[in-house]
């Protein structure tokens, strides 16, 4: 059994509120599981699925939406591409900006503005442009 002392206790738990500070929001695409998961917030969260596409994590502490799992990204890109053969996502450098996949999927949602699901997205969205977050467009192409 591995044993450690309180100062190297100390020491790790040190590192570990460091990597929280110097923690960058991002996003990374799981291709075996055909995934999205995009973290804006290091807080230890709690998940609530809202749709087909999207589980939204939030905030154990403050219970602020803080990120997102996205499933079945690849197949809901080739669904947008026959449903909407003109949409195109603006693609650069083979990244795509994260909001343009929320935003589509609101757009092809047919929900009241005022739903909860609707309100989330938006607040994904708004999150996901301020956190500048970019992901592989390889998902999106068909």
């Amino acid at each position: 059994m591995n044993t450690i002392n309180n100062a190297e206790f100390a020491k790790h738990m040190l590192l570990l509120a460091r990597s929280a500070d110097q923690f960058q929001p991002t996003a990374t695409y799981d291709r075996d599981g055909d995934c999205i998961e995009f973290l804006a917030k290091p807080d230890p969260f709690y998940a609530e699925r809202i749709d087909d596409l999207v589980t939204v994590y939030y905030s154990q502490e403050t219970d602020e939406l803080i990120g997102s799992l996205l499933k079945g990204v690849s197949k809901f890109c080739d669904d947008m591409a026959k449903q909407f053969p003109g949409f195109s996502i603006e693609i650069h450098d083979g990244r795509v900006r994260l909001e343009h996949i929320f935003r589509a999927k609101l757009w092809t949602s047919q929900r009241d503005p005022q739903e909860l699901a609707t309100l989330v997205y938006r607040k994904l969205i708004d999150i996901a442009e301020k956190a500048d977050i970019l992901v592989d467009a390889d998902l999106c192409l068909t």
